[in-house]
């Protein structure tokens, strides 16, 4: 969600997707998980999946013929991540803030804190990826999430979230809609 995309208070959904974890970084995902969570952003969606060398090039197909293409799509290729779809008044600048500078090591010595500073190996194995604008990450969600339909999130979910009416399910692992029946319940 890009700031100025309107006054809404969870902003535009945008994709931010941990890339594969090393073996050696095993609680990496959850690291990640918690971080979302700590810096109030609302997870619209998210699954676990492992991408295929076809799927990765097609994901990463903009970067085709650039000396690192190739290294990113075998990375992407090599083990199971979560995609998420996040919303948030500034999810943007939020979310590439708490993924730090792409370059690892620039990372390492001037945002410690930050995930790619945290946890990143190589500028390929920088351990995370979020989209970059509104345009790319309604067309990066579709990617990952085939099912999730945005105008309908929008128009449903979405004034509900704003108006607070939302639980965490960690169960799931994302956040809900308090639908009214459950709202006289609780």
């Amino acid at each position: 969600a890009g700031a100025g995309q309107g006054t809404a208070r969870h902003g535009r959904p945008r994709l931010a997707s941990p890339r594969p974890a090393p073996s050696q970084r095993r609680l990496f995902p959850q690291a990640v998980h918690a971080a979302i969570l700590r810096h109030r952003f609302l997870i619209v969606r998210a699954k676990e999946l492992r991408c295929g060398p076809e799927q990765s090039r097609r994901f990463y197909r903009e970067h085709a013929g650039r000396f690192f293409y190739q290294r990113l799509v075998e990375f992407m290729a090599s083990g199971p991540m979560w995609a998420y779809i996040l919303a948030h008044e500034n999810a943007v600048p939020l979310w590439r803030s708490l993924m730090g500078p792409t370059k690892v090591f620039r990372a390492r010595h001037s945002d410690p804190d930050s995930i790619r500073g945290a946890y990143g190996l190589t500028d390929t194995r920088n351990t995370t990826h979020g989209s970059d604008s509104p345009a790319s990450a309604s067309r990066e969600i579709a990617f990952f999430f085939p099912e999730f339909d945005e105008q309908r999130w929008y128009e449903q979910d979405e004034p509900q979230l704003r108006r607070g009416q939302l639980y965490y399910s960690a169960k799931e692992r994302v956040h809900r809609v308090l639908r009214a029946e459950e709202a006289e319940v609780t």
